[in-house]
């Protein structure tokens, strides 16, 4: 049965081929001084930097620049973007990217004007925000993270190795998003993928809890259908447009909150996923892909009714003469194999990870309530141990 509660989310898509002319009239929403945000050169080299640089000039926006935002932003860098925030007295920030520098302007929206320091009061202490929240906007270049779309911000302190996410009230989601899908045409094919999965991880997350019948689960299972047929076109020719304009959809469709409304939830997978980055700057959506199948065949057992459902609703497993739990295995063996297909990482091995960091991963890993199964630190080394 479906709980009470309340939806809406006003963030404003433009998407398509010319969505970026739509920035135009987005810029008449807000005042003069704009915080541009992104990474490393790539959109210089695309030529997407100079056409933004251009609009905004056209019309008569100052622009402030901060550029360098990692792949994991860092407590540093939020401190930084905090400080160049509040001496420029800035009326929109601009993210030019994918989630990563997304969720960093969300931190920078809440943390300038604050009063103490970002990281101890809005991810250790997960405090609201108590002053006025700069606007974020966004041109999407990279998609997996959904955050487009929604109120999470992921911040890494590197000192203590603490990746964490703090999900804000629909105050600070982006007032606006361009998505042209021929702007991930140049990602590289290995954030492809690892995008890929993390719209599949954060699709299950939702949908791995609980075995009552809702329309959320319905709109789930189509979307991970149609998440594998867009992600094996995509993989066989990077520039199909009509797949990677279908990844693009699913991610801001995956974590835009929709599909959790009235149930619960379950994101151990993130929790373990993070944990992992935090100790090795791997990139997120590999993490997520490399403790999946040992974190859900742990937990199957608890929640057979859903992995049954999982394996013939959305990977066609036929459940004629099987048990439940047959059946249940063989959906999450073809699960890995669709991965092993894609060309996802499988082992955190291969991500960096070491025997000697297990521990300290664990300790690391955040323990949600609310799930099919509750973990306890033992079994989440057993669930490191087993995706080495």
């Amino acid at each position: 049965m479906l709980g009470d509660f309340t939806y809406s989310n006003p963030t404003r898509l433009h998407f398509g081929k010319n969505s970026l002319e739509k920035l135009n009239d987005e810029l008449q929403n807000f005042g003069d001084n704009i915080l541009l945000t992104y990474g490393g050169g790539s959109i210089k080299k695309t030529g997407l930097y100079d056409q933004i640089i251009q609009i905004l000039e056209d019309n008569g926006k100052n622009i402030i620049e901060l550029s360098g935002v990692m792949p994991n932003p860092t407590s540093d860098k939020l401190r930084e973007g905090k400080k160049i925030a509040e001496e420029n007295d800035i009326d929109l920030i601009l993210a030019i990217g994918g989630g990563s520098v997304i969720d960093y302007s969300k931190a920078v929206s809440v943390a300038a004007g604050s009063e103490g320091d970002p990281w101890e009061r809005f991810y250790l202490n997960m405090e609201e925000p108590d002053t006025e929240i700069i606007p974020v906007g966004s041109v999407l270049t990279m998609v997996g993270t959904g955050s487009e779309m929604n109120a999470g911000s992921v911040i890494t302190d590197t000192d203590s190795k603490l990746k964490i996410g703090h999900v804000y009230g629909e105050e600070v989601m982006p007032k606006f998003a361009i998505l042209n899908p021929e702007l991930t045409f140049t990602v590289p094919e290995y954030q492809m993928k690892a995008g890929i999965f993390d719209i599949m991880s954060h699709i299950l997350e939702q949908y791995m809890s609980g075995d009552d019948e809702n329309v959320s689960d319905y709109i789930s299972e189509g979307l991970m259908r149609s998440l594998i047929q867009a992600s094996r076109e995509a993989v066989k020719n990077p520039e199909n447009y009509e797949a990677r304009s279908n990844l693009m959809w699913l991610a801001s469709w995956a974590l835009n909150t929709l599909i959790s409304r009235g149930k619960a939830t379950d994101w151990m997978v993130h929790m373990i996923g993070q944990s992992v980055s935090g100790f090795t700057d791997a990139t997120h959506g590999m993490t997520l892909a490399a403790v999946s199948p040992a974190y859900y065949n742990h937990i199957m057992e608890n929640g057979l009714d859903r992995f049954k459902r999982f394996a013939i609703n959305v990977w066609d497993v036929n459940p004629e003469g099987k048990t439940d739990k047959e059946i249940a295995k063989e959906g999450l063996k073809a699960m890995e194999d669709w991965m092993d297909e894609i060309g996802l990482v499988r082992n955190l091995s291969d991500l960096g990870v070491t025997e000697d960091m297990l521990e300290g991963i664990a300790d690391g890993t955040f323990i949600m309530e609310g799930v099919d199964k509750v973990l306890d630190k033992p079994e989440v080394i057993e669930i490191l141990k087993e995706s080495m």
